[in-house]
């Protein structure tokens, strides 16, 4: 399947297809100098595959984790491009998950103020989330992509074979963005979470998801209105997930994120949808560091933070919350650790 992304700056298109990745030459532009970039955690052969495919290529493995996306593994890359004599004319290609992509691509965004990036997302989360819309990004101090940049791929290949590999639990993760999409845009695919095993056919869902957000980012690419819509869930989020340390995954923060987002309605038929793919609706943090690292969102201003309620599955409003109103929202899904 191919999913064409048109944008004024630049276009690409989406393949979602089962033994795409040895096809990889003929999809992207690798008769070139290639940085190749993995992690520790993603099967090297996936990486090999599209270095056999590259004129000059060069594999750099990057440890697994948040903690790969600093400034020190960023000029780690941008040393290795310049050791390796790469030019404009040459490109990035990230292999692996989220990670790998927004650091990657927030490499190839910052060499010589930005050359070509392709992605092979081998992960459900960065698969529906991090392969459309160009978002490239590193954190800093304990924030979540504070630091980064608006780059576009040239092209992204999605082959579910690659998703075999993955534990329950990171299907799940990445089942999680698919699940927002659901809420915000699609009551027919929220029923097929509700009634079927989502886990069954999960191709289908990832195209669904990478096609909804296709439309939003088509319509504002540089999340300046509507593709606010997507950090529904992602507020206090991102706050979960900078107090948990790396103790929760990005999709399961933003599964506990969505709740204190949603009426009552929506609430009701979701907790049962997370509790089929094995999702959290609460956390043992301490509220208080949750809240200090949510003032940190990049939607905050004087008088809150701009956030999406969902009233009923398949639509949406953008409110601007008080901060002490999110706060008492933040309370229904965290509690204090006694530890």
């Amino acid at each position: 399947m191919i999913i064409p992304v048109r944008l004024e700056n630049g276009s690409y298109d989406v393949t979602v297809e089962r033994g795409a990745l040895q096809r990889v030459g003929s999809l992207f532009q690798l008769d070139r100098k290639v940085l190749i970039v993995t992690d520790e955690g993603v099967p090297p052969r996936y990486a090999e595959t599209v270095a056999s495919a590259a004129k000059e290529p060069v594999i750099v493995t990057v440890p697994q984790g948040e903690g790969s996306k600093s400034f020190a593994t960023l000029k780690h890359l941008l040393s290795e491009l310049l050791a390796h004599g790469f030019s404009r004319k040459d490109c990035v290609v990230s292999v692996g998950g989220g990670v790998v992509s927004d650091l990657a691509g927030f490499a190839a965004a910052t060499y010589m103020r930005g050359i070509d990036f392709y992605a092979v997302p081998t992960t459900v989360l960065s698969a529906v989330d991090a392969s459309v819309g160009g978002k490239t990004a590193i954190n800093l101090d304990g924030i979540k992509n504070i630091v980064g940049a608006f780059h576009q791929p040239k092209g992204v290949l999605i082959d579910p074979e690659t998703l075999s590999s993955l534990s329950d639990r990171q299907t799940a993760n990445g089942m999680a963005e698919a699940v927002k999409m659901a809420v915000l845009f699609d009551p027919e695919l929220f029923s097929r979470f509700e009634s079927g095993d989502p886990l069954s056919d999960p191709d289908a869902i990832i195209a669904r998801a990478v096609e909804w957000k296709r439309n939003v980012v088509e319509q504002d690419e540089k999340e300046q209105n509507l593709r606010r819509v997507l950090n529904f869930g992602h507020t206090i989020g991102h706050g979960i997930e900078s107090a948990a340390n790396g103790a929760l995954y990005h999709g399961e923060c933003v599964a506990i994120g969505m709740l204190p987002m949603c009426s009552d309605q929506v609430r009701n038929r979701l907790q049962p949808v997370l509790a089929r793919l094995h999702l959290p609706a609460s956390a043992d943090l301490d509220p208080d560091a949750v809240y200090r690292a949510l003032l940190h969102d990049k939607k905050s201003n004087a008088d809150g933070i701009a956030v999406v309620l969902a009233d009923a599955i398949g639509s949406f409003r953008i409110v601007n919350l008080p901060y002490e109103a999110l706060r008492e929202r933040l309370k229904t899904v965290i509690r204090r650790n006694p530890a």
